[in-house]
């Protein structure tokens, strides 16, 4: 199986390469559109040179991704802070504890003396409008591609049944309290003026095998059209013929599971709780296992034409088992290709998604995005997946050369090893150093988690300060005319 390498060999080659060796040195070989290309190929050589292209993950190395890059990059002049090193900034500030925009500044400026080259200022101004020169499109783009490759190239032993199951959950992020964020993103209905935080859902379809992140979308909290299930039918070009999704018991839903039937996709779903199972019903399979004739809701929802709903079947035959305490609700009607028993480890993996999400709100420091816009939020947005498919990428490769599953690894050793591994320029000397980057992050493997059972409570106690129930600037002036309480 072949990743998208960081050998430095392999950048030294693509750089040199992209730099005129072989025909591009004999430019009356080629035809205008060649020769057009190389030249777009140089441009965009230039902007890497300015960078480490490891810092950067290769993403500009492989001949795809160069000529995607390319495409997307936009129309600039020469700055301070050309488009690939203000991506390779912000990823660096997701990945950093401190993720401030002066961090990242500073880090460039001691960079930047570190190699004898002049700093003028570390002011954040021409940093943060790079940020927003940044197109979103460009961002998300190689986000999809980083995890349609690292899916697409995951080995057979990691994948279930030589099958991609495909995990979706929902969760919610906040942002700063302006103006513009509360417009798009409103705050709860039952939260003062002034006292909530804007409150944004988003709906996320993983990959079981690598861990990577392939599709996303974001919307409000509330309102109409704004649920996971309304979020998830903008994802549906995420899912391929073959694919598995599995999900808890919010999308076991009638239109979602007719969808993935049509696409081809197999599901695997707990049981929503507002459906009544019945097992002395339908066809017998075996103890607590069953197969149901699901009709079509007689009520056609909002969202979809009177054409779609017409098109939908009169009903759906689904298998319903009981394993342990969960009712689950598939696709997989035959329990000579796929036991009960079968069924119960794979939704056991469920829980992966669940840690997948912590790694990207709380490893990442995405649970509270950072900007003042909606527009730079979700650009934020996207550059945390890009940062946490390219960490989920290194893992992949650790894995390959330990011969372990990557699941079986540490996200956040990874992200910490990775870090110390480029603040100290590590990653661009000899390919010796790489090697051994991945030998790390495959000898620490996380621990097994089977039958894990924790409350839902803290121990450590909150401090005792009353909530604030009126806006912050209005809390000032009360607390300097009376004083504290």
């Amino acid at each position: 199986m072949a990743f998208v390498r960081l050998e430095p060999c392999d950048v030294k080659v693509s750089s040199t390469v992209l730099k005129g060796l072989g025909t591009g040195n004999r430019p009356w070989l080629l035809s205008n559109a060649e020769f057009h290309s190389q030249q777009h190929a140089r441009h965009v050589s230039r902007s890497v040179d300015q960078i480490e292209a490891v810092d950067f993950f290769n993403l500009l190395t492989g001949p795809e991704l160069l000529a995607m890059t390319d495409s997307l990059l936009p129309e600039h002049r020469e700055r301070l802070y050309p488009p690939t090193l203000a991506l390779s900034m912000f990823m660096g500030q997701v990945l950093s504890e401190d993720g401030s925009c002066q961090k990242a500044v500073g880090s460039w400026a001691a960079q930047r003396a570190a190699e004898g080259l002049s700093v003028r200022s570390v002011n954040t101004g021409a940093y943060c409008k790079a940020r927003q020169r940044l197109p979103l499109e460009m961002v998300s783009t190689l986000t999809r591609y980083m995890a349609q490759q690292l899916t697409a190239r995951a080995q057979d032993r990691w994948r279930w049944r030589g099958r991609n199951v495909k995990l979706v959950d929902g969760t919610g992020i906040l942002m700063p309290d302006t103006a513009a964020n509360q417009a798009r993103y409103p705050q709860l209905s039952s939260q003062a003026i002034g006292v909530g935080s804007p409150l944004a859902r988003l709906v996320a379809v993983i990959c079981l095998s690598t861990g990577a992140l392939i599709d996303a979308a974001m919307g409000p909290f509330t309102g109409k059209g704004t649920s996971e299930l309304g979020l998830l039918r903008q994802l549906e070009a995420a899912f391929c013929p073959g694919d598995v999704m599995l999900a808890d018991a919010f999308y076991c839903n009638y239109f979602l599971i007719a969808a993935m039937q049509a696409a081809g996709v197999d599901v695997v779903f707990a049981q929503n709780g507002a459906r009544i199972t019945d097992f002395r019903c339908g066809e017998r399979l075996g103890p607590r296992d069953h197969r149901v004739r699901w009709p079509t809701p007689k009520a056609r929802p909002e969202w979809m034409s009177p054409e779609d709903y017409a098109a939908l079947p009169e009903e759906l035959i689904l298998r319903e088992v009981k394993v342990g305490k969960k009712i689950l609700v598939t696709t997989f009607l035959s329990p000579r290709h796929v036991s009960k028993a079968a069924l119960g480890e794979l939704f056991r993996l469920r829980w992966h998604v669940e840690l997948d999400l912590r790694a990207i709100k709380t490893t990442l420091q995405m649970a509270e995005l950072s900007c003042n816009t909606p527009q730079m939020n979700e650009k934020e947005l996207w550059v945390h997946f890009l940062a946490y498919n390219l960490i989920r990428l290194l893992m992949a490769q650790a894995a390959t050369k330990a011969a372990v599953h990557p699941r079986t690894l540490s996200f956040k050793h990874t992200v910490q090893l990775w870090s110390e591994w480029i603040a100290r320029g590590l990653c661009h000397r000899t390919s010796t150093s790489i090697a051994l980057m991945f030998t790390l992050i495959g000898q620490l493997r996380v621990g097994k988690r089977s039958g894990r059972i924790e409350p839902r409570a803290r121990k450590r106690r909150p401090k005792p300060y009353p909530w604030l129930k009126i806006p912050r600037p209005q809390a000032r002036l009360l607390i300097a005319a009376h004083g504290h309480a």
